[in-house]
């Protein structure tokens, strides 16, 4: 319920995409928010407005002088106590009229005149690529961004129009993931947030590997908590079933010299790396080219390995290293480890936790240790574990930035 208590007025403007809204308005829902659908006269030719009611709980709106306002200042009445005003779809005549300024019908009036400090407005825009690729609608976006508005999108791929490119609207999740992200902090905006995620792969042989059992959960909330806070994040995945976060490059690998090697190609860049990956310690010296075959009566020969490469070590040894941050999943003496671990790697922080508790969990209890303090996070959501730890990592990146000037 991420957006419990928060009041949404969802714009509906016309064109194919229109039908989206619907399952926009229920994802809205979902997550516990309020939502006012507000229709232009172009959207009623695409969806109707008793579905829209029935999704929401709530009448539907439509005319700038609906006699259900009592002062006929309908554009007033449902701006004043809105969080967020989301379109989607966007039009491209809407987007221009945005641009200018211009309101001639319920939703440009509602949008122009809401409270800016109090009242976000996000719009997704949908159209067909050659409308999109104008040169007056990339004009018309761009005073759009200087002006503070959220252009969300649009992605690219086939279109209703049987034509392929940029301009489709994004999906309903993506929406509702840029929406909850609206509502953070943007405590990093700016920065470049690189992590690592899920296990490693070691292969024995074409069918056999030497993993563990992490599930990537909290390196892939990580990287959306930090994607929420403003941040440009690239996440390095082992292998998991996890859809990567939206508005989060994910660059996925097997074992972990393929991990190192991708991290040292994108550290140089990185404001922060955090280690959260689960890299095998050891891998197989000698990988077998086919699957090994059990003998019967026999022995299995014996499997010479190998120590692969300490990722965060490396990473904190770079000559002008990002700030680094690692975890350490102990089984006992919690944080005489983490610390030991702090020391050895030559990081600014690390995240503990108990390894039986933690591994596929949801939520979990971890440590912050860093060189001078203890911090216990009590048992939350991986997700709201992950944001304090982005807010720790925003607070230790001003008072390195202080310490330089």
């Amino acid at each position: 319920m991420e957006l419990a208590g928060r009041k949404i007025v969802l714009g509906i403007t016309g064109g194919i995409a229109a039908y989206k809204a619907c399952e926009l308005a229920r994802r809205l829902r979902e997550q516990g928010a309020e939502v006012q659908a507000v229709m232009t006269a172009s959207a009623r030719q695409f969806v109707g407005a008793a579905s829209l009611q029935a999704l929401t709980g709530r009448p539907v709106f439509d005319d700038l002088w609906d006699a259900r306002v009592p002062d006929g200042m309908a554009h007033i009445a449902l701006s004043r106590d809105a969080d967020a005003i989301v379109v989607a779809p966007a039009s491209a005549n809407f987007l221009a009229k945005l641009a200018h300024g211009l309101c001639d019908d319920l939703l440009s009036t509602l949008v122009l005149a809401r409270r800016r400090e109090q009242c976000q407005l996000l719009v997704a825009p949908a159209m067909n690529v050659e409308m999109w690729e104008q040169a007056a609608t990339q004009r018309n976006v761009v005073q759009l961004l200087l002006d503070g508005v959220q252009v969300l999108g649009p992605a690219q791929g086939d279109q209703a129009c049987g034509e392929t490119g940029a301009g489709r609207m994004l999906e309903p999740d993506e929406i509702v993931a840029d929406l909850i992200a609206a509502f953070q902090p943007k405590i990093l905006r700016g920065r470049r947030v690189l992590i690592t995620a899920g296990p490693t792969f070691e292969a024995i042989d074409p069918v056999r590997g030497i993993t563990n059992r992490s599930s990537g959960k909290m390196g892939y909330a990580l990287a959306r908590a930090a994607h929420e806070a403003g941040a440009v994040v690239t996440l390095v995945s082992g292998p998991t079933g996890l859809a990567a976060p939206h508005g989060v490059a994910r660059i996925d690998v097997d074992g972990a010299a393929q991990m190192h090697e991708q991290v040292l190609a994108q550290a140089d860049t990185a404001d922060v790396f955090i280690a959260v990956a689960a890299v095998a310690d050891w891998r197989a010296a000698e990988p077998s080219t086919t699957k090994i075959k059990k003998q019967p009566g026999t022995q299995p020969a014996p499997l010479p390995l190998a120590t692969n490469p300490d990722i965060l070590a490396s990473v904190a040894a770079l000559p002008a290293p990002p700030l680094c941050v690692g975890f350490a999943a102990e089984s006992e003496r919690l944080v005489e480890n983490a610390r030991a671990k702090l020391a050895a790697k030559g990081v600014t922080m690390i995240i503990a936790n108990q390894v039986e508790a933690a591994l596929g969990a949801d939520a979990v209890e971890l440590v912050l240790v860093d060189a001078s303090t203890t911090r216990t996070l009590p048992m939350a959501p991986k997700l709201k574990q992950a944001r304090r730890i982005v807010a720790a990592i925003a607070q230790r990146l001003d008072t390195r930035m202080e310490s330089t000037q």
